[in-house]
């Protein structure tokens, strides 16, 4: 049933729900159009956006939630391929195909009224959606009704007389094809929409900038080249919402732009990348060192090198859209970042471990940050680093010859402004025995807990603040106008560089005092763990936690409930059961989890503990059988020996025995029995038996 394009749209929107085909829904572009699609209404773009509505969308997180079991009465219906047959169904798809034939797939897409095929990330989907496409061609005849084709690259204005980068001349003829054939008959409408770089949600091709500087590991981000080529850029969501609309008004132009109004350069997008998350610092290298990059596709860095201004006019005019990011990437950095991080569960974790000395605050926390990879912050190492710091600035610049060109966002600091709080420093270090003041101790540490790395990753706050005052300077709202919740009494918090958790660690004064007895003396030489230094120190620790404004009254009053351990009760010398259970409290690390080759080598060193452990067992083994053999072969002599040994005592004891009857024998049977034996030699009888036993009984000595 053939449909006119002005009322296709408005009649579909309230009769029935549309079944859209979407290809790879387990890749980013893809996987966040159809979760887009899954929860708009079909026709919904149609209606005008009210000043309500767009207030409500702004109050709205521009990431989407999964999709519920329940579908929405008339939203898409998405279905579509899987890039791995292992990959899971996403929730909000009905149906996904993977591993099958193409005569399978043909049958697939002619059950859907739209289908979208994605070639932006995946070179290979080129050549099926060119098949896609002439096959849904050959079956237009026993169409009832319009199908659509939309495809994501390409540029718009004097699109025919451009020429292609060798890189995408497969999209070309793809994007020729899909129009081609779209024009032969109203039944079969194809649309191509060219999309700008896509980013938002999962960060798409600009990951490998945000995770570089969400890691901290370089002083730099790398920017290709000179920077300066401009970049077409669209929100994924926004990009959805362009597909949603086309869907619904089916317009007249075949060939639709896709992007912000933002008219970015790599240097701009990668500037805003390492300010907003990462060190601050840019570094531009050669376009060639680019491929040396191993997170960066081909197909990524094809999108990221071009050199091209586009402008959306006809998506701008007559769509409706409910932009995430009109304005373009880095003027929505804050909410692009959040919704990444979110995404990624890439949320920090804040620790404050406190309790007196010799208590195991410093060995806990070591292993703590080792587990969730994060910042062990002490409070001598926060001093030693801002004042080397300061240092820096105030020293003579040197900048040697050949050095590579790194630019700074943030303007250089102030070289009088670095003396003069250099000179404070030192005069109270003076004044104090080298101790120094709270003002100086609070602003180091406050300027280290907003570090970016502290932001990003978190941090382990070890032994501070030690006093209520300390807590309260280090961690209120500095600026009122930011204020939005005030908690306790009535006082903010900066919930910026707050804690999420404290932990209170607490043992007897008679515990501590012989742990720290049967230190080793090479650890004790130099510390805090001399006896005056220890004792002054735990006495002065229990005078301040004596008062009623105690550090942990701080947190109490912001509702952080310290996790009480009492570590003297664990009997526990390595603390690995308070590590334990402080691990169950914080829960799992919220970080990137281990690269290919971190896992690779992971599983590697988990195979050789394997082949070393069954090794080791097997050589147990086998000299556990040798053992037992050899103790089998010994008891073996050692029984032999003893039986001899019966033998032989058995021999003496008959021997012993048979003395008196050989005896008797010898004195009064042989003499007679010789005898006998004589005559009966010499008289030759016919029985001799009978002969011998009559001689026996006629001269028998007690018979006579």
């Amino acid at each position: 049933m053939a449909e006119e394009e002005e009322t296709a749209a408005p009649t579909e929107k309230v009769i029935r729900i549309q079944r859209v085909f979407i290809n790879l829904l387990d890749s980013y572009s893809s996987g966040n159009i159809g979760k887009f699609l899954s929860n708009c209404v079909v026709g919904a773009s149609l209606e005008e956006i009210t000043e309500e509505e767009e207030e409500e969308d702004e109050n709205k997180s521009t990431t989407l939630e999964a999709s519920s079991t329940k579908v929405k009465e008339g939203t898409f219906q998405i279905v579509g391929t899987l890039s791995k047959p292992a990959s899971p169904r996403p929730d909000f798809a009905v149906e996904t195909y993977s591993a099958i034939s193409r005569e399978d797939l043909l049958m697939r897409l002619l059950e859907c009224d739209v289908i979208i095929y994605n070639i932006t990330e995946s070179s290979q989907q080129v050549e099926e959606a060119i098949w896609a496409v002439s096959a849904l061609n050959e079956e237009v005849s026993h169409f009832e009704k319009r199908k659509e084709d939309s495809e994501v690259p390409f540029t718009e204005e004097d699109y025919r007389r451009r020429k292609s980068h060798p890189n995408f001349l497969d999209h070309i003829n793809a994007e020729k094809m899909v129009l081609k054939f779209g024009r032969k008959t109203r039944k079969f409408a194809t649309y191509v929409v060219a999309a700008g770089l896509q980013y938002g949600a999962e960060g798409g091709m600009l990951h490998t900038f945000f995770k570089m500087a969400w890691l901290g590991e370089i002083p730099a981000l790398p920017v290709f080249g000179d920077g300066t080529n401009v970049i077409p850029t669209i929100h994924v969501l926004d990009l959805a919402g362009v597909i949603q609309n086309v869907i619904d008004h089916t317009p007249k132009p075949h060939y639709l732009v896709a992007v912000d109004e933002s008219v970015h350069t790599l240097e701009d997008i990668v500037k805003c990348i390492s300010k907003n998350t990462g060190p601050g610092k840019i570094q531009k290298i050669p376009r060639e060192n680019a491929y040396l990059t191993k997170d960066l596709t081909q197909d990524c860095l094809d999108h990221l090198l071009v050199n091209l201004r586009m402008e959306a006019l006809f998506v701008k005019e007559n769509f409706n859209i409910r932009w995430v990011a009109q304005t373009g990437f880095v003027e929505n950095i804050n909410s692009i970042l959040k919704e990444y991080k979110q995404s990624r569960g890439l949320m920090p974790v804040k620790i404050c471990i406190l309790g007196p000395p010799a208590v195991g605050k410093s060995s806990i926390a070591e292993e703590l940050a080792k587990y969730y990879k994060l910042h062990h912050i002490q409070l001598k190492d926060v001093i030693s680093e801002a004042i080397a710091k300061l240092e820096t600035i105030v020293a003579p610049k040197d900048i040697g010859e050949g050095e590579e060109e790194v630019e700074e966002e943030e303007e250089e600091e102030n070289v009088e402004d670095a003396q003069e709080l250099l000179d404070g420093i030192k005069e109270s270090m003076e004044q104090n025995a080298g101790q120094l003041d709270d003002q100086y101790i609070i602003r180091f540490m406050k300027e280290k807990l907003k570090s970016m790395p502290c932001r990003n990753q978190g941090y382990i706050l070890d032994g501070f603040p030690k006093t209520y005052d300390q807590a309260k300077d280090l961690f209120n709202q500095e600026d009122e106008e930011e204020e939005d919740e005030v908690r306790g009494r009535m006082f903010p918090f900066d919930k910026l560089i707050i804690p999420e958790f404290v932990c209170a660690l607490d043992a007897s004064d008679e515990f501590l005092k012989e742990r720290v007895i049967n230190l080793p003396e090479r650890i004790v030489a130099g510390t805090h763990y001399s006896q005056d230094r220890f004792l002054r120190a735990l006495s002065n620790y229990r005078d301040i936690n004596i008062e009623d404004e105690t550090v942990f009254n701080y947190f109490d009053e912001i509702e952080i409930h310290p996790i009480h351990i009492d570590v003297g009760k664990l009997e526990d010398a390595q603390n690995r059961l308070a590590i334990k259970q402080l691990i169950k409290e914080i829960g799992e690390p919220r970080n990137y989890g281990l690269t290919d080759e971190e896992k690779a080598e992971e599983e590697r060193k988990a195979a050789e503990e394997r082949l070393a452990r069954e090794a080791a067992e097997e050589a147990e083994r086998e000299h556990q059988e040798a053992v037992e053999m050899a103790e089998k072969i010994a008891r073996w002599e050692e029984w032999n020996k003893r039986l001899e040994e019966v033998k032989r005592e058995e021999r003496e004891l008959l021997e012993a025995q048979s003395i008196p009857l050989r005896n008797y024998l010898m004195t009064y049977v042989m003499p007679t029995l010789i005898q006998g034996l004589n005559e009966c030699c010499n008289v030759r009888p016919e029985d001799p038996v009978d002969f011998l036993a009559e001689y026996l009984f006629k001269n028998n000595p007690e018979a006579q």
